[in-house]
Parts: C-alpha cells; sequence; structure tokens
C-alpha cells in the first residue's frame, strides 16, 4: 500500500489530497510528478521515524528528479536522516553534495557547522586540543556562511562565534 493511503490523520490527509491535486494540475513531465511522489512519502516515512522507508523513496526520488534545486532537497532530507542515526560522515557527504547543486541552502551550512562542532567537542573530550579548535573553526566558517544567508536564523551560532572570538562582524542583520 502506497505511503499516502497509510496516512490517518487529517492533516495528513488534507495535505495528500492537495498535493496530489497540484501534481495533476502542474504542467510538467511524468517523471517530475513521479519524483515529487516519492519525495513526499519520503518526507512521511522520515516524519514517522520510517528511516529506512525514508531512505528508499529519496533514493527513487533522487533518480527521477531532473531538477538540481529540487535534488538538493532531498540530498538534505537524506542527510538529516543519516545525522540523525549518528552518520556524521554520510550526513557530511549528503549535506556537501545539497550545497554544490543549491549554494543557497543555509540549513546544510548549519547542519554542517553543527556537526563539525560536535567532532570538536569529541575530539577536546578525547585530549586533542588542536584536532578539537580546528574543528571549531570549520564550524565557524559553515556558521557564517549560513547566518549571512539568513541573518535572523541560528542565534545560538551566532552568540557561540561572539563569545569564541570567532565572528568578524558585530552584527549580521
Amino acid at each position: 500500500m502506497p505511503r499516502t493511503q497509510k496516512n490517518d490523520n487529517f492533516i495528513d490527509k488534507s495535505f495528500t489530497v492537495m498535493a496530489d491535486l497540484i501534481l495533476k494540475l502542474l504542467p510538467t513531465n511524468q517523471k517530475a510528478k513521479e519524483a515529487f511522489v516519492y519525495y513526499r512519502d519520503g518526507m512521511s516515512a522520515q516524519a514517522d521515524g520510517e528511516y529506512a522507508e525514508a531512505l528508499d523513496n529519496y533514493e527513487e526520488a533522487l533518480t527521477l528528479e531532473e531538477n538540481l534545486f529540487d535534488k538538493s532537497y532531498i540530498l538534505y532530507n537524506m542527510g538529516l536522516i543519516y545525522a540523525s542515526n549518528g552518520d556524521h560522515d554520510k550526513a557530511l557527504e549528503l549535506y556537501h553534495e545539497a550545497i554544490e547543486l543549491n549554494p543557497r541552502l543555509p540549513q546544510a551550512l548549519n547542519n554542517i557547522a553543527v556537526i563539525y562542532h560536535f567532532k570538536g567537542e569529541k575530539a577536546k573530550e578525547g585530549g586533542d586540543r588542536d584536532a578539537g579548535e580546528a574543528l571549531f573553526d570549520q564550524a565557524a566558517d559553515y556558521w557564517v556562511r549560513a547566518i549571512r544567508m539568513a541573518p535572523n536564523n541560528y542565534i545560538e551560532a551566532q552568540n557561540w562565534l561572539k563569545t569564541t572570538g570567532r565572528s568578524q562582524l558585530d552584527v549580521y542583520f
């Protein structure tokens, strides 16, 4: 049974009906419509914590999708799953791919920074202060890029940049 038929709450059903109507009316090719169905099902599975199913749907969407902008969001969502499962290296790879396709994706930049910051903390806890500081510097570079694109977001990162002396600007917005 397709995931769209499993939704049992009103909001999910309403979204599915609207998405199906838009798909029917959208002046696009069949392949793009199929990619969107897989993407939508991937998002639904991801929201339900069904990560393997979500990844399967995202992989299928990637093979069908031709629009680079849309592919970037598929890769970003895949990165979220890998990061939440602790596979930070795979998540970084996917976030970087997403940014290559869509350089204006501040949430991917932020997530890369979060991972580098986490790795920096782990390195320092393990006694490697220099590696930790290098990872913190990488995190800072990505946070600065994200904040420049979305200056009203990432307030905690802005504060961290200021308190650690890694901020070149006093005000981002």
